[in-house]
């Protein structure tokens, strides 16, 4: 990697490290093997100089106005702007440029296997830089809407939790569901952390019921990275948990194969952009159309099935065809 390529990306490493409020006041020696760690897979040191980290911090200082400051109390490095963020600063027409580069060679390599799964992300990035030359330019507003999402709690999570999945550290953190306004304490081996519908979810095994369940982020407080390690699951396969799932639903039951018929228009929806993987067009009966799926009834299927209204019909099976028509007929005494 080019020296000004790996100088970069030390600067977002740093700035993690100095914004990390769970590790606060890093030291040159922490930012160094942060760096190390990240660019090079191990903190074994001899990668990196503790006069790289320093000319680093002098050059974010002045390239990137980066307030940070060394605290003698703490011995350790801090941003006096707790709001600063070098991901916040404005791109130079030479970070425009490549940027450009970049996405161009994102299109080439978007449809190959190692890609497929960030194709979405891809799309996003080449259609945002195809519209306009300037990424900076906030004028296309007016003609042009992209899809934004509201910020959803818990994405400051992510990072500690990454750490811990990849160090098999036990977490403990505070959980308020849905359905309750109980706060419980939970202790959990994380295995996965799994983003569904722009919210953040992680999956791993309960120590209280010693089994595997999804948490939402966005219900979590006061995360803690325990000390204790947890030995690895290998029971669990984070290819196969949610493979026969529409949503975050747990992998619990058997798969079975659902068949559904739809109408012209939905059809040629649903034939663009798949439910799922496993979808299979059966072909046409009664100008309706048929499809077939390998999936575990979860409750995000049945609100996809009932969100398409009449233009779906449920033929298969009979268990999953009486539940949607029940809700449907509870949907219908509601306007009556």
């Amino acid at each position: 990697m080019p020296v000004i390529k790996n100088a970069l990306a030390r600067y977002r490493v740093i700035d993690r490290s100095l914004r990390n409020e769970y590790r606060p006041f890093p030291s040159k020696a922490a930012l160094r093997s942060a760096c190390e760690e990240e660019l090079f897979g191990t903190t074994l040191g001899g990668n990196i100089c503790d006069s790289t980290i320093e000319k680093d911090l002098f050059a974010m200082r002045l390239e990137h106005d980066a307030p940070i400051k060394y605290s003698k109390l703490e011995k350790g490095y801090y941003y006096e702007d707790k709001d600063y963020s070098i991901d916040e600063v404005p791109l130079t027409e030479k970070d425009i440029k490549a940027i450009k580069i970049a996405t161009n060679l994102l299109s080439q390599f978007k449809n190959t296997e190692i890609f497929n799964q960030f194709e979405f992300a891809i799309d996003k990035i080449i259609d945002r830089v195809n519209i306009s030359s300037n990424v900076q330019d906030t004028a296309i507003e007016e003609y042009v809407q992209f899809e934004t999402v509201e910020r959803v709690g818990g994405s400051e999570f992510l990072e500690p939790l990454l750490t811990a999945i990849k160090n098999k550290n036990k977490v403990q953190f505070e959980h308020k569901g849905f359905s309750s306004e109980l706060v419980k304490t939970r202790r959990i081996h994380p295995y996965l952390l799994k983003e569904y519908r722009n919210r953040w979810y992680l999956v791993g095994k309960s120590e209280l019921k010693d089994k595997v369940i999804t948490f939402g982020l966005d219900r979590v407080r006061n995360l803690t990275i325990l000390s204790d390690k947890y030995k690895k699951n290998n029971c669990f396969n984070p290819d196969r948990f949610f493979k026969y799932s529409i949503g975050i639903t747990s992998n619990h039951g058997s798969p079975s194969k659902i068949i559904i018929e739809a109408g012209v228009l939905l059809s040629k929806y649903i034939l663009s952009q798949p439910l799922h993987m496993s979808q299979e067009y059966l072909g046409e009966k009664n100008n309706m159309h048929l499809f077939s799926y390998f999936l575990l009834p979860t409750y995000e299927l049945k609100m996809q099935i009932l969100g398409f209204g009449k233009e779906i019909k449920v033929i298969e099976p009979k268990e999953l065809r009486d539940e949607i028509r029940e809700v449907a007929r509870s949907v219908v005494a509601l306007y009556k």
